[in-house]
This record gives structure tokens, C-alpha cells and sequence, in this order.
């Protein structure tokens, strides 16, 4: 997956289109990732011990095919690319070319 955890994402389609965001958590399993702030939905909670219950809202995971890197350089989206660097491998933004990994 080139997504990584901590990445700085945008939405492409769905109702949350234009949106970016950080990748909270990777589901490899299921192809889906975590955004911060995107494809939110309200979750009924019944009251336990340690929560007074209610309705709250939390993220839902949206399949990886909907998101987007955010190129460094533009701040545009961009599709990720690997290739060596002082023997390491890293990935790079294919828009400008720059290296995504720190």
C-alpha cells in the first residue's frame, strides 16, 4: 500500500470531494484507511461505566481508491511512486517528483 499512516491526504469523490486530511489508521486487510476530519458519521452510544453515552461522531474508513496523496511541492493530488535513493527505498510525489518519506 503506498498510503502510509501520518500522510496528508485529499478526497477525490464522494460527498467529502476537495477535503484533506491526515491518515489516522491503515486497514490493509480491507484496502481502507482512517482521515481525520473526513467521511464522518454520527454513531449512537449507549451508557456504560466509563462513557455517559449519547450520540457522537467519529470517522468512518473510506476504501483507499477515494483518496489521494497531497503533493508537498503544490499541494495538489498526486499519485505516489517508489525508487531507490542512497540504497534506500522511498517514495516520491510522480506530480513534482519530490521524495514523500522524511
Amino acid at each position: 500500500m503506498k498510503i502510509k499512516k501520518g500522510d496528508q491526504v485529499i478526497m477525490t469523490t464522494g460527498r467529502d470531494k476537495g477535503k484533506k486530511g491526515e491518515v489516522l489508521k491503515v486497514l490493509r486487510d480491507e484496502d481502507r484507511v482512517l482521515v481525520q476530519g473526513i467521511n464522518v458519521v454520527k454513531k449512537h452510544q449507549a451508557a456504560s461505566q466509563t462513557s455517559p453515552g449519547g450520540i457522537i461522531e467519529q470517522e468512518a474508513s473510506v476504501h483507499i481508491s477515494n483518496i489521494a496523496l497531497i503533493d508537498p511541492k503544490s499541494g495538489d493530488a498526486t499519485r505516489v511512486g517508489y525508487r531507490t535513493e542512497d540504497g534506500r527505498k522511498v517514495r516520491f510525489a510522480k506530480k513534482s517528483g519530490e521524495v514523500v518519506d522524511v
